[in-house]
């Protein structure tokens, strides 16, 4: 599916059928979460992959009740790093050493910068900005879901306390941020043939 096509196709599926999808897709969806831009190339979230039905059992109260994440196919779960700093930049670095042919200085510069630049922001600052990339993580994934005709449902409205108890987040320095969900949309889903409502081009654009 070309890519407009596929934009203008996917919506947030309301409800969804049983049917799995199959590994192989799933680990291609996966694969494009992890190559997704995210700022210097950190990548400060994980992806969780909740395929236990008896977990999904403890998540579904604290996902406001939302059907969904026991329905679909796969529930995917965007963890950011509540305290990323100088071990965040330590990790990309030692990765970036192996693949990329830096001399010590460059490799010593590179990552001095970096820290510097989120030792300037507060904790509270240096968690928003990973919020910020795991979002923009969440887009590719949406968007390469859509191109493969799977259907997905973003989910922010969920309480995360919840989400990092029952996932045991807070021991891996982690916090549930967004949910998305995946599968095949149900034939009774009566939002899937409605028009997709955005703004007119000319209202969303602003030449200057």
């Amino acid at each position: 599916m070309q890519l407009l096509s596929a934009l203008h196709w996917r919506y947030a599926a309301r409800r969804f059928t049983q049917a799995r999808l199959p590994d192989q897709v799933i680990h291609s969806l996966v694969e494009a979460t992890r190559l997704s831009a995210s700022s210097y190339g950190l990548q400060p979230y994980r992806l969780i992959q909740v395929d236990s039905p008896a977990l999904r059992a403890q998540l579904l109260p604290h996902a406001m009740g939302q059907q969904k994440v026991l329905e679909c196919s796969h529930l995917l779960v965007l963890a950011t790093e509540t305290n990323a700093g100088d071990a965040t930049v330590d990790r990309y670095m030692a990765l970036r050493g192996r693949l990329h042919d830096l001399t010590p200085e460059a490799q010593s510069g590179m990552a001095d910068h970096i820290k510097t630049v989120l030792s300037g922001m507060t904790v509270t600052e240096r968690q928003a900005w990973a919020r910020e990339q795991a979002f923009i993580a969440l887009g590719t994934l949406l968007t390469a879901a859509a191109l493969q005709n799977i259907d997905s449902c973003p989910i922010t409205g969920f309480e995360a306390a919840g989400f990092d108890r029952v996932l045991g987040l807070p021991e891996q320095g982690l916090t549930a941020t967004a949910l998305c969900v995946l599968g095949h949309r149900h034939p009774d889903d009566d939002q899937a043939d409605l028009p997709k409502v955005r703004l007119a081009p000319r209202e969303f654009v602003q030449v200057v």
